[in-house]
Parts: structure tokens; C-alpha cells; sequence
């Protein structure tokens, strides 16, 4: 994501969302690919994966999702759930679920205020 300035300069300001990356321990992984196992869970219909800082890796998975309405998923089924649809070294390592994620004007999930409210990394 970038913008222009008023002499047409374009200023990097941050990876777009599905081109971000979470690096724990070394590996790579795409939040995208995470949120897209989740989304396959029958009681989570919204969710978006951050990187936090971690001592262990240096940074690990969170994953905050909005529950179908009173079915939230017991967070360490959710994580066994994503580890059975994908690598398993990329299920979440903390699940947190809120009533609503924030959004921008455009209508999408905004990953700068998630990572702000969530604990993520810049």
C-alpha cells in the first residue's frame, strides 16, 4: 500500500494485506491462507490472522474472529480444525473472539487498527 505526495512521489507505507507475512520461527506464512481455513469453520464467519511478538519464535499467530452469533468454537478445537485443513505448524497459537472486527470506508477489515487493538506487529 503506498500513496502519492503532492509532487507525485509514491511513499511505501505498508504490504498490502494478503501480501503480509508472519515469521515464526523462521517460516513464512501468509495470513491470507490462514483466514481462508478458518473461514471454512461452520461458526466463524469473519475473522483476520496478525503476527504477534513472541519470545519463543520471535512471532506468532493470532487469530481474531467474529463468532457465528452465541457458537463460538472452543479456541483450541478452532486451532486442531486449521491445523487438519493446512500445515500444521500454522494453526493459530491464540484465538481471541470479539463481536465485530473494525472496518475501513471501503467496507473491508482494517488490519492497522486490528494489529493496534490485537496486540500485532508493525
Amino acid at each position: 500500500m503506498g500513496r502519492f505526495d503532492v509532487d507525485g512521489y509514491l511513499w511505501f507505507l505498508r504490504p498490502k494485506g494478503e501480501k503480509e507475512l508472519i515469521k515464526p520461527g523462521g517460516e513464512n506464512i501468509y495470513p491470507a491462507e490462514l483466514e481462508k481455513a478458518i473461514l471454512q469453520h461452520e461458526k466463524v464467519v469473519e475473522v483476520s490472522v496478525i503476527g504477534v511478538p513472541d519470545k519463543k519464535w520471535g512471532e506468532a499467530i493470532k487469530a481474531i474472529c467474529v463468532p457465528e452469533q452465541g457458537k463460538a468454537p472452543d479456541p483450541q478445537e478452532l486451532a486442531e480444525f486449521v491445523a487438519a485443513k493446512i500445515a500444521r505448524y500454522k494453526k493459530p497459537q491464540y484465538v481471541t473472539f470479539v463481536d465485530a472486527l473494525p472496518k475501513t470506508e471501503k467496507g473491508e477489515i482494517d488490519r492497522d487498527r486490528v494489529k493496534k487493538d490485537h496486540g500485532g506487529k508493525y
